[in-house]
């Protein structure tokens, strides 16, 4: 096992052009570890400070440990992040399944990093749960063990094409982007829904953080009429840009993606700055269980959960009704989690053949600093 172990490692490392492994002398003495009496779970994130995904997962282990756990055996939360050079998520997630032993893992990351995760629960034939990233990739690459319990890149481009273009009748859409690598996925999905759906391509922006550019882009806005904006990016792109598209043309209505809200920090949703916009809703503010999940965390952490917290909380339940099912048996869970049937904060989860959550996607509108759910739900 250990010398599997250390061939595995050397190798993926190499697989991944991160170079040679160094791996301590000490490490070929070590034994394999007995059974423990905890069930551990692995959780990556993408830094110390993205603390709201290590949060909801840590309110949903406490819950079910208070319950008993499983068989007498409490659950364990072993966090793990991919801070530091590339290639550190495929490195915490290798000890994960080798020196912790976790019998699932869940990754609270954005799309690049859960590449690198997927890849050694690939090899290592570990259940893995993403419980944010959205890029459509992850899930083509038909491994039978991912799953995800978030919207994907190209349900919420549905969700929110139907109501620019089909319900509200618009026609001259503007997309503005960052450059980072889940909103450049989140954009190209856009487009091709839209492509695949036979409506025109809408305008597309980029945005560098460059006031001159920016303003340039405002002017084109202006010149081509166009009557929406929708945002890919995170909380900063809207804090940075929704005041000067705001004061520029009071009459434009703006969307946005699910990271629109939220930076995985220890903070809620900021809805001052996302004042009258419509956004993919995660949900969990409606539901009765979504209401009493908020009021347990804000006790506990003292902010209100955003997104990232609410799908962590409801993929780390997941994974516990799964085991309460499958016990802790990697390849049983693998089985089981193709079953699930859940009804979470965030709504009923369950997944297709490709490990996408299906459902509906609904969206929100900002109203008076509060989410109002408009109850546009897209089947």
């Amino acid at each position: 096992m250990i010398q599997f172990r250390l061939y595995f490692l050397v190798g993926l490392l190499m697989a991944f052009g991160i170079g040679p492994a160094i791996i301590k002398a000490q490490t070929l003495n070590q034994s394999v570890s007995s059974p423990t009496t905890t069930i551990k779970i692995g959780l990556v994130i993408p830094d110390p400070e993205a603390t709201a995904a290590k949060n909801g997962a840590e309110l949903a282990i406490r819950e079910a440990n208070r319950k008993g756990g499983y068989e007498g055996r409490q659950f364990h939360l072993i966090i793990r992040s991919t801070e530091g050079p590339w290639g550190t998520g495929s490195k915490v997630s290798v000890n994960l399944v080798f020196d912790e032993e976790v019998v699932v893992i869940m990754g609270s990351l954005d799309g690049r990093n859960a590449h690198l995760v997927e890849q050694v629960a690939t090899k290592t034939r570990i259940a893995l749960l993403s419980a944010w990233a959205t890029d459509m990739t992850l899930s083509q690459a038909f491994i039978p063990w991912y799953f995800r319990c978030v919207p994907n890149d190209d349900q919420q481009a549905i969700a929110l094409i139907q109501e620019i273009y089909k319900k509200r009748k618009m026609t001259n859409v503007a997309i503005i982007g960052t450059e980072d690598y889940d909103s450049r996925f989140a954009v190209r999905s856009f487009i091709q829904t839209a492509d695949s759906m036979k409506i025109t391509a809408p305008g597309q922006f980029l945005y560098r953080s460059s006031a001159q550019d920016f303003q340039m882009a405002l002017s084109e806005i202006d010149q081509n009429d166009i009557e929406a904006i929708v945002l890919f990016g995170k909380p900063s792109l809207a804090s940075d840009i929704l005041p000067m598209l705001q004061q520029r043309n009071k009459d434009l209505i703006i969307f946005g993606s699910l990271s629109i809200m939220d930076d995985q920090k220890a903070s809620g949703p900021d809805w001052n700055i996302l004042e009258g916009m419509n956004l993919v809703s995660s949900g969990h503010w409606f539901t009765e269980k979504g209401i009493t999940f908020q009021k347990e965390f804000q006790k506990e952490y003292g902010y209100q959960p955003g997104p990232v917290a609410a799908y962590a909380y409801d993929g780390v339940s997941v994974i516990l009704e799964v085991i309460k099912k499958a016990g802790p048996d990697r390849n049983k869970i693998i089985d089981v989690f193709s079953t699930v049937n859940y009804s979470g904060i965030t709504g009923e989860i369950q997944f297709d053949k490709n490990g996408n959550r299906i459902g509906e996607v609904g969206l929100i509108e900002i109203h008076n600093g509060h989410p109002v759910d408009k109850n546009y739900l897209i089947k």
